[in-house]
């Protein structure tokens, strides 16, 4: 791809959020006759490759679906893996994350996770917080149907105790009590390896978010991948359900 093809694309028309559901990660490692945890730990190293491409490309959002609260069903061994691999990159990638500047957010449901991983969390958010090259938040055992029942159930207790008003609820109040309400919504999803779904990834915020989907494997997407999604971004014309 013609390098400044991307470069000429004009500010406002870079996406200023970009989601991404991480997907083929097992798909490609059966195609490249690997085990599956090493698939895993593949897809889990392009998370830093297009990291650093969106800062790049001046993308200062970044998304990314790690582990929903279906996947779950996996095996007791997969599920086993996957976490220790997420425990692993949360520790080992802050030095990273430091150097390049770049602020970590986990959203989800954190009390299924183990108390050691949220440790981590806490202490990734807290010492990059004031970060400013992206803000890269991983989506670890969450889904969009939790996330909701845990915002209207908070809610809920809060009109119980007489802090709100039934007639007070509205989108602004909801979006507050959503786990990404200090976030933009996404104006990109990207999804890979062919599906063409948002298995319960972000329901709320992707009301009015351009979708991309992408045969590749996700540990195949590469930045020049990602490059050609912002063209293909920037040549559509965005109408939140309005005329121009």
């Amino acid at each position: 791809m013609d390098e400044n093809m991307v470069t000429a694309i004009p500010a406002e028309r870079i996406p200023r959020h970009v989601a991404i559901i991480l997907d083929g990660n097992g798909r490609y490692a059966k195609s490249k006759g690997l085990t599956r945890p090493q698939g895993h730990k593949a897809g889990a190293d392009n998370v830093e490759t297009i990291s650093d491409a969106c800062i790049e490309l001046g993308i200062p959002y970044l998304t990314v679906y790690a582990f929903s609260t279906e996947n779950w069903k996996r095996s007791e061994e997969e599920v086993s893996y996957l976490m220790g691999l997420m425990r692993w990159y949360l520790k080992n990638y802050m030095a990273t994350a430091l150097r390049k500047g770049i602020r970590m957010r986990v959203i989800g449901d954190r009390s299924k996770l183990d108390p050691e991983m949220v440790r981590e969390i806490e202490k990734d958010e807290r010492e990059t917080a004031h970060l400013t090259n992206l803000n890269l938040t991983f989506a670890i055992n969450y889904g969009s149907r939790d996330e909701i029942t845990r915002a209207v159930r908070a809610i809920a207790e809060e009109v119980k105790e007489g802090k709100t008003l039934p007639s007070e609820i509205d989108e602004k109040l909801i979006n507050a009590h959503l786990d990404t309400s200090v976030l933009p919504d996404p104006d990109l999803l990207i999804r890979t390896s062919g599906e063409e779904r948002l298995s319960n990834f972000l329901l709320w915020q992707l009301a009015y978010s351009e979708f991309y989907f992408t045969e590749k494997y996700w540990p195949e997407f590469t930045p020049e991948d990602l490059k050609e999604a912002v063209l293909n971004y920037a040549s559509r014309e965005r109408r939140f359900g309005g005329r121009k």
